[in-house]
């Protein structure tokens, strides 16, 4: 039995009749939008770090397993948040990897530049994407962040910087909301699609789920929004060699 998908005949807890698999799109009503406690462990275990501030699942995988992640527009730390659709499903994750390394954004990039039409329809999308957290964020309780009023993400409204940002948004809100998002789904199609289920293995199953934090996610990410410095991350070796030295210096009793 596969352990990482869940029941198929699952029912909606608006009808009580079965989804219907495969379905036409990922995005899913907002009645099966709130998060179950099996759905957060599958967020850490898709992530490899405890989930947190997830208030909705916005896109499924057809056997029910989430796809992308709604996060709060404000942490509980008190963060402002602007990347509202976090993708978080392996297999989409890599194959949306391939893409990026692969140069897609530097040629959608000079297409936005070129065509106004799609740069049009690029920053509706970016407009969208303002409109969706809003109402999360009405939903969730957490109200405005004014701090973040106008800020999307993924270089929308006028760049692309990230296409898992992108195709989050489309698998979130639907085909025909964002073109880029839409056409990179349709690019990854040599390794996941719609209409299938791709869960088995792609994740750990076994022992308990992530309980270390490795997120970058607060004030570090954000220092132009929050108004303070990101913090300097040393590098593993420049750690030990700083430890190693202040304890040299506590043998010898030299204070720094």
């Amino acid at each position: 039995m596969d352990e990482n998908r869940v029941d198929q005949n699952r029912t909606d807890e608006n009808d009580g009749a079965p989804t219907s698999a495969p379905r036409h799109r990922a995005s899913v009503p907002e009645a099966s939008r709130v998060p179950s406690p099996h759905d957060l462990e599958v967020l850490s275990r898709q992530l490899g770090r405890p989930v947190r501030d997830v208030v909705e699942i916005p896109a499924r995988c057809v056997c029910g397993n989430p796809l992308v992640a709604a996060t709060s527009p404000r942490l509980s730390n008190g963060t402002p948040f602007p990347t509202t659709f976090y993708l978080t499903h392996p297999v989409i994750t890599s194959a949306v990897s391939r893409l990026e390394a692969a140069g897609l954004m530097n040629e959608m990039n000079d297409r936005l530049a070129a065509d106004t039409g799609l740069a049009d329809r690029y920053r509706a999308a970016h407009e969208a994407y303002l409109v969706s957290r809003a109402e999360i964020g009405a939903r969730s309780g957490i109200g405005a962040v004014p701090e973040i009023d106008g800020v999307s993400a993924g270089g929308m409204p006028t760049r692309v910087k990230c296409l898992h940002v992108l195709v989050g948004h489309s698998l979130a809100a639907g085909p025909g909301v964002n073109p880029l998002g839409d056409e990179s789904i349709a690019a990854i199609a040599e390794w996941w699609t719609v209409d299938r289920c791709y869960c088995d293995g792609a994740w750990d199953t076994g022992g308990e789920a992530p309980s270390r934090d490795l997120s970058r996610h607060g004030p570090q990410g954000l220092p132009e929004i929050v108004g303070r410095p990101a913090p300097v991350r040393k590098s593993r070796g420049a750690a030990d060699a700083g430890a190693a030295e202040n304890a040299g210096a506590a043998g010898t009793g030299e204070s720094r």
